[in-house]
Parts: C-alpha cells; sequence; structure tokens
C-alpha cells in the first residue's frame, strides 16, 4: 500500500477500522497538527504505536490549525501534512479532520487506546471524559516535550536575520 492510500475520508476509515477489530486488532488514535513534522511528532507516533496493533493519526485540517495556531499557519497544507504522517510506517491510516478536538473521530472510529503526548496529562487531555463513557483508554506517549515547532520556527527566523 502507498503511503498515500492510507490518508482515508472518516467513513471509509471506519469500515476498515470496525475490519481491524473484526481480527481482534487493538486500535490506537493520536492526533495533531503536524505544521512542521520533527522529531518530537516521530516519538509521539512511535510511543503510540507501542499501544496497540494499529494506529490511526487525526490531521488537524488547515482551518483547525488556523484557529489553533493563529495567523501564519498552516506553513504546510492539510494533505502535505496528512502525507507525512502517512508515509511513517508506524502509521496504519491517516485522517484530515476540522474538529478543534478529535471527540467526533473517539466517537465514530471507537479505537481501543486515544494517546497524546507529554505535553498533557492524563487530567487534562481534553476528550478525557467522552473516551472514559467509551471505554476508551488514554495513553500519555513519547518523549519530554523538548521539541516544538514553535521554537523551530523562532530559531529559524532569529538565524534568517528577519526583523
Amino acid at each position: 500500500m502507498s503511503y498515500r492510500e492510507k490518508i482515508l475520508p472518516l467513513e471509509t476509515l471506519a469500515e476498515r477500522a470496525a475490519a481491524w477489530r473484526v481480527r481482534s486488532a487493538k486500535i490506537v488514535l493520536a492526533n495533531g497538527c503536524f505544521v512542521l513534522l520533527h522529531v518530537g511528532h516521530v516519538r509521539y507516533l512511535k510511543g503510540a504505536r507501542a499501544e496497540g496493533d494499529k494506529l490511526i493519526v487525526g490531521v488537524n485540517s488547515d482551518r483547525g490549525v488556523r484557529a489553533l495556531k493563529g495567523p501564519g499557519r498552516p506553513i504546510l497544507p492539510q494533505q502535505a501534512r496528512a502525507e507525512l504522517v502517512a508515509a511513517l510506517g508506524v502509521v496504519d491510516a491517516v485522517v484530515i479532520f476540522d474538529e478543534p478536538d478529535v471527540g467526533a473521530l473517539l466517537r465514530r472510529l471507537r479505537p481501543d487506546v486515544h494517546a497524546k503526548g507529554t505535553d498533557y496529562t492524563e487530567d487534562s487531555v481534553p476528550e478525557r471524559a467522552l473516551a472514559g463513557e467509551l471505554g476508551v483508554r488514554v495513553a500519555i506517549v513519547g518523549d519530554a516535550k523538548a521539541h516544538s515547532t514553535r521554537d523551530l520556527l523562532a530559531r529559524l527566523h532569529a538565524r534568517s536575520g528577519a526583523p
């Protein structure tokens, strides 16, 4: 399967997840903006994949990124960001979503695990209550939050000498 074939609309992905579930696969859902893919993202997704057999990644849409990150974001359009994430070997499927959180994805996909990065605690995960209602375990994965797109962009801006 090519990495582009991993990027699916939600309904198609829900059918695929149901097929995986029939085969007793443990499904993990991770999500993020992935404005510029960096090592922290790779470690987060690798940690998420270690929680189960199949890893689905929700990528925030361009509109969603602008709402979360502000003007000037995203740098790369949603399709490019989705392709970068899909190209990672640990990722089984990618879905682009518009909502401010992954509540709708949790409801539709019913993963076994909802993986969040170490910038969260189990208590601060926005979808924690919904995950609990659905019987979805929340897992905090990845390395300590020592990498961020914001910091990377600031360093690049400083090196360019731009005001």
